[in-house]
């Protein structure tokens, strides 16, 4: 079997609910970052991808249910190229360079563009279609930006709590104080704030419009102003919106070919292992624990061996308990801020972590790294990185 590689990787600065980007229909976004990834890497002939492969978590709006396929038509790449989309929810992006990676090391292709998009501004309102024309009830619109919609009463309803319940009920499991969370959010804003003022960023994301940072870092941040904020989702909880992911959109691509691909350029990382995990749905914020524990086994590696970590921060609640369960020291986790800065655009972010995470071992000099996310519903993902640059 061939090698996968990371040889590009590229996002749009992630914008806050009807933000920045909240009048740019998603299939543009990931248009977007398609084109930015052609124009940076001169050897790409648009022509020669075998495929394109995009995240989504949501599909019922002007994502136009592929939109994978929409952004290879928008972004002037030739109608020969297929476009495809995966929903795996938050870990959709992810996802898609997991499939990616497998297509190359199968040898059924040797260019794949890869990653997600999200706009959780424009996610629409859907109305269930009713067994017969005119009924005499009235029907309720439903939010499809986040979570649970239009639930299956046979589902059992501990499997049905909000996201933030499932995570305070994980705060509980795993006694992770308020001040824990907080301190560990305020992290990932000061940290985010640092590396975009030292510039790391910069070469990773493409601004569209006005906007050409990513819009929901509070530089001034801190624990006594996150103290401060009232539980979102119990009276005596301690998830608040200060220590969880914000709503956002945005757009990810991560260019994934086989070593005879003829990009005219090194790749900078080798995928070495992948895996997927599941559990009890209330309990996804703990599921990258086992799924990073699965990558890192088959790529025949430990903990020990590993140097920097891109864990997704769904709730700073989940990613303390993951970083506890795994052992490891806090400080190779998203040493350049994580999503409660940065933000979570729901199918962008996989290809977000892997990029960063890609540039992380490359600057810092590790060799390898783990992309971890966790995913409603109770599955996560992990991808081990090998320096290769």
């Amino acid at each position: 079997m061939s090698n996968a590689f990371v040889y590009d990787a590229v996002r749009t600065p992630f914008g806050r609910f009807d933000g920045a980007l909240s009048k740019e229909r998603p299939d543009d976004l990931a248009a977007a970052v398609l084109s930015a990834l052609a124009e940076r890497t001169p050897g790409l002939d648009t022509g020669q991808v075998d495929e394109v492969v995009l995240g989504l978590a949501n599909g019922a709006g002007e994502d136009n249910r592929n939109v994978g396929r929409m952004a290879v038509l928008l972004a002037g790449y030739p109608v020969t190229v297929p476009g495809s989309t995966i929903n795996r929810l938050c870990g959709s992006g992810l996802d898609a360079v997991m499939s990616a990676s497998r297509q190359i090391e199968t040898g059924d292709a040797s260019i794949v563009v890869a990653g997600g998009v999200e706009s959780m501004t424009r996610a629409p309102w859907v109305l269930p279609k009713p067994d017969r024309a005119f009924p005499a009830r009235d029907v309720t619109a439903v939010s499809t930006t986040l979570g649970w919609r239009l639930v299956n009463p046979r589902m059992p309803k501990e499997w049905t709590v909000s996201l933030g319940e499932a995570n305070e009920q994980l705060q509980e499991e795993f006694g992770i104080s308020r001040e824990r969370q907080d301190a560990f959010a305020e992290r990932s804003h000061r940290l985010a704030h640092a590396a975009w003022e030292a510039g790391f960023y910069d070469d990773l994301t493409v601004p569209v419009g006005d906007l050409t940072r990513d819009e929901s870092i509070r530089a001034d941040t801190s624990p006594e102003k996150l103290a401060k904020l009232k539980p979102s989702f119990r009276p005596d909880g301690t998830i608040t919106a200060g220590n969880a992911s914000p709503l956002n959109d945005g757009a990810s691509a991560v260019l994934v070919a086989g070593e005879s691909a003829g990009l005219g350029q090194d790749p900078v990382a080798r995928i070495a292992g992948r895996a997927a995990a599941a559990l009890e749905p209330q309990r996804f914020g703990y599921a990258p624990v086992e799924a990073a524990n699965r990558a890192l086994e088959r790529a025949g590696i430990t903990w020990s061996d590993v140097g920097a970590v891109e864990l997704n921060e769904a709730f700073a609640v989940q990613s303390v308990a993951c970083v506890d369960a795994w052992k490891i020291d806090q400080e190779i986790v998203n040493t350049r801020g994580g999503a409660i800065a940065i933000g979570h655009p729901l199918g962008a972010s996989g290809g977000r972590i892997l990029g960063t995470l890609a540039k992380v071992l490359r600057e810092d000099g590790h060799r390898w790294g783990v992309a971890a996310i966790c995913i409603g519903v109770g599955q996560g993902l992990a991808v081990v990185l090998e320096n290769v640059s």
